[in-house]
């Protein structure tokens, strides 16, 4: 345990755990908050825009989670995710033969399966990838109150596009939002959060498991043999997951690794597994355990085992890249290569 920046850093695999199997002890609302306060200008248009993000999922620690859960959840059965594993290995085939693996292969995959998997048609990728990468920045970045209104408009143009797409009822997920008895707002919110976390975090899985994969040759060169991928990007989650910390609130005095912790605190926890212990909670644990887990783990082996497959003299390039580092999200912004 640390003290830090003002929040309590908690580092042990036990603590961590048991920390996530805890939503009335350790309660969930401050998952989404912005690790930068927003700056006045900034909130004034996210009200304009009639932004919000109400307790639905990652930040919902009351009884009407289980419920959205299970609805977001339908579209995530491991019967849905494994029928997707064609259309992954198809998307990666098309896109070989670049020279930014990030740029021209981990970008748009991952949303393009995810729109898919939801069954939300005639999006645009390009607009949809603008609008989740800054919001992870404005949401979890440490900012400038410049570069806050530099990306308020795309979080509101974001939320304003969901709302729509709900009253349209354009989409099977919103569908089933809106046939649930769901709000708009509710709505909103709970998609907002999906459609950022459900492919930008497997944008980052890919752009890491596919760089340390090249800085390896023999390894490379066995990724297309049977479960070499799968074990792979296990331990990939388990020490280089992209989602690095989460957060927490202690809605009581607590005591965690000896250290009394007071109410109200903010406490950031660390996922990543060590060198040694097989275990992580890349993925969370509890009753927040990540709902695209599955889908995350599949595409990130196909597109592996493919790549090696079909490009076995690939290899790294450059300098070391620039990185995305945010307080809860890292990973390299490019993966450059020469065949």
């Amino acid at each position: 345990m640390q003290f830090a920046d003002g929040r309590w850093v908690v580092s042990d695999y036990d603590d961590v755990r048991a920390v996530l199997a805890d939503p009335v002890t350790f309660l969930p609302d401050n998952a989404l908050t912005a690790v930068t306060p927003v700056a006045p200008a900034a909130l004034r248009s996210l009200v304009r825009a009639r932004f919000s993000l109400p307790p639905t999922l990652a930040n919902n620690g009351s009884a009407s989670h289980a419920g959205l859960r299970r609805l977001v959840a339908s579209f995530f059965t491991p019967s849905r995710v494994a029928a997707a594993e064609p259309r992954i290995r198809s998307l990666v085939l098309e896109r070989l033969g670049g020279s930014d693996l990030v740029r021209d292969l981990a970008w748009d995959l991952p949303a393009i399966v995810l729109m898919e998997l939801l069954g939300l048609e005639n999006v645009d990728i390009p607009t949809l990838k603008r609008w989740s990468s800054g919001s992870l920045e404005f949401f979890w970045g440490n900012i400038s109150r410049e570069r806050q209104l530099e990306l308020v408009d795309d979080v509101g143009d974001f939320h304003q596009w969901l709302v729509k797409r709900y009253h349209a009822r354009d989409g099977e997920l919103f569908c089933a939002l809106a046939d649930a008895g769901v709000s708009a707002e509710d709505s909103a919110g709970l998609c907002y959060f999906l459609l950022i976390a459900g492919q930008e975090t497997t944008t980052q899985l890919l752009s890491t498991a596919l760089r340390r994969a090249l800085s390896d040759r023999a390894l490379w060169a066995r990724l297309p043999s049977a479960g070499v991928a799968e074990s792979f990007v296990e331990d990939v989650l388990r020490t280089d997951t992209p989602v690095v910390t989460w957060r927490r609130l202690t809605a009581r005095e607590v005591v965690l690794s000896g250290v009394r912790v007071p109410a109200g605190a903010e406490l950031v926890l660390l996922l990543s597994g060590k060198e040694n212990d097989p275990r992580h909670l890349a993925f969370g644990y509890g009753r927040h355990f990540c709902l695209g887990a599955g889908l995350a783990r599949l595409e990130a082996a196909v597109t592996l085992r493919t790549v090696a497959e079909h490009e076995p003299s690939l290899r790294l390039v450059g300098d070391e890249p620039e990185w995305l580092n945010l307080l809860s999200f890292r990973a390299p912004r490019s993966v450059t290569v020469v065949r």
